[in-house]
């Protein structure tokens, strides 16, 4: 917001002052939030006897803008701020939170907190200080939300005119750029402190095609994003390339026929097909599930869950990625953590609770959507590493199957493991050669089922161009997702084909 921008000019000052607002003396110059005020709201929530408090503050500013038959339809800039307080005892925990953040404030919600946990009497003083952030994965000369909306409106204007030059097909341009700003505070009862600015940009590019009969219409979609400043997107060869891809997509879909249904081996291509990762594995092994025992993963640990050559990481220090964070929202360094290690489990995603509760050290996954709402584990960025294998050979080892590209929706079942996802962009192979695209191909399985059919790796592995969104107990959180391609013998495939 224009009251945060720094009075300083030139690229260098801004980064700069940038740099310093990211830091502990935003909150406190801004609400008083010093060393005593800090120490005070932390004692109210340990008057009760418990095992742990934090406090979680957050500064968040959002903006988006949507462009829609060739005028800007819709535009929004909201400002969410407040502070929570958090006591567990046990695997209790008790959490109120308020949109105003002052002192005050927080003895109630630590009040209110700490009645919800119970427990009686025994004072405890904590005492905490501000120390310096060890990293930062995402600088910014320009907080996002700073740039002004007449740049936003022009970039729309310019990919919907784009668009429509490539293709007479195309009949409707959606374009839309999402900025954001989040500034986080955490310290605890152990004396840690916490804090971190995370920008967040994003920009969907989205056309519609018509067939020359008037008869069919396909749609075709593109996004990119990350924790970059605003420039990132708004490069011509960078958004050039959205609406490239966007029309491609849908003017192939034209072409497309119904699927074969069956069982048949799968190919998938490198990047976005992830996601199938993330939902189908990913969310079977946050520590939550694996406590509760309720994943289809629990009590596995090294033990194969998948075939050789699988290792599945979740790493959250990639610059720049739109999963990526330098610290997780209870104030915890994030890290690279290897889940599946050629094909052994070797470990759980972990928030503070959770790795309290089974003896073992937080991985950096604790992640809440907003000051409203409880940490939970996670996933960062979650993919699969590269294999040794020519992607080509991959798909020539196919006599019969489908070659999915992208994915859209799906569905997964954490405790069974079973999904269904939808393919938007796939082909059939035959004889080791694509041929023709496919519309409604659908993949059904068993995640860890799934993992120990991966009969082949690719050397290319590529992550999602920055738009994964995910979604847990109502909470969302942005997320970033990657594998390489990759052969899964019999896979049982929906289709259309009558």
């Amino acid at each position: 917001m224009s009251d945060e921008a720094s009075k300083t000019t030139g690229a260098g000052a801004q980064r700069d002052a940038l740099a310093t607002s990211d830091s502990y003396t935003f909150f406190q110059d801004r609400y008083g939030m010093d060393e005593k005020s800090l120490s005070t709201g932390l004692n109210a929530a340990l008057e009760r006897k418990v095992d742990y408090a934090d406090l979680f503050f957050e500064y968040n500013t959002q903006d988006s803008v949507s462009l829609e038959e060739g005028i800007v339809k819709s535009g929004s800039r909201h400002l969410d701020q407040g502070a929570g307080v958090r006591v567990v005892t046990g695997e209790k925990q008790g959490y109120a939170h308020s949109d105003e953040i002052s002192v005050e404030s927080l003895s109630l919600s630590a009040s209110t907190a700490g009645a919800i946990c119970e427990g009686k009497g025994a004072d405890r003083g904590v005492s905490v200080s501000p120390v310096g952030r060890e990293r930062d994965l995402y600088p910014v000369a320009q907080a996002p939300t700073d740039v002004a909306v007449e740049e936003k409106v022009a970039l729309l204007s310019d990919i919907d005119a784009y668009a429509r030059r490539l293709d007479p097909r195309v009949k409707q341009v959606m374009a839309s750029v999402i900025s954001q700003h989040r500034r986080i505070l955490v310290v605890n009862s152990q004396g840690g402190l916490a804090c971190d600015t995370q920008p967040l940009v994003r920009l969907n590019v989205q056309v519609i095609v018509e067939d020359a009969t008037g008869q069919r219409r396909e749609v075709g979609y593109e996004g990119m994003g990350g924790r970059t400043g605003l420039e990132s997107i708004m490069e011509p060869s960078n958004w050039k390339g959205l609406a490239d891809e966007a029309v491609r997509v849908a003017t192939l879909n034209l072409e497309a026929t119904a699927c074969p249904a069956g069982t048949m081996d799968v190919v998938l291509g490198p990047g976005w097909p992830g996601i199938l990762l993330h939902e189908a594995i990913g969310h079977g092994l946050e520590g939550d599930f694996n406590r509760k025992k309720t994943s289809a993963f629990s009590e596995l640990l090294g033990q194969r869950v998948a075939a050789e050559g699988v290792t599945v990481v979740d790493d959250g220090t990639i610059a720049g990625r739109r999963g990526s964070i330098n610290v997780d929202d209870e104030g915890t360094p994030s890290q690279r953590n290897v889940l599946i290690e050629n094909g052994i489990l070797r470990g759980y995603l972990q928030d503070r609770l959770n790795a309290k509760l089974m003896g073992v050290a937080p991985t950096g996954n604790g992640r809440r959507e907003s000051y409203a709402c409880l940490p939970m584990p996670r996933m960062t960025n979650t993919f699969m590493l590269a294999g040794q294998e020519d992607p080509q050979d991959i798909l020539r080892s196919v006599k019969r199957g489908i070659y999915a590209v992208s994915f859209g929706g799906g569905q997964v079942d954490i405790t069974s493991g079973k999904f269904v996802f939808s393919a938007s962009e796939a082909y059939l192979i035959e004889d080791g050669q694509l041929g023709r695209p496919l519309k409604g191909a659908t993949l059904i399985g068993n995640g860890p089922d799934v993992l120990k059919r991966v009969s082949r790796i690719g050397n290319d592995l590529k992550l999602d161009k920055g738009v994964g969104t995910c979604g847990k107990d109502g909470q969302s959180v942005p997320v970033g997702v990657g594998m390489p391609s990759i052969r899964i013998d019999q896979v049982t495939v929906g289709g259309t084909e009558s």
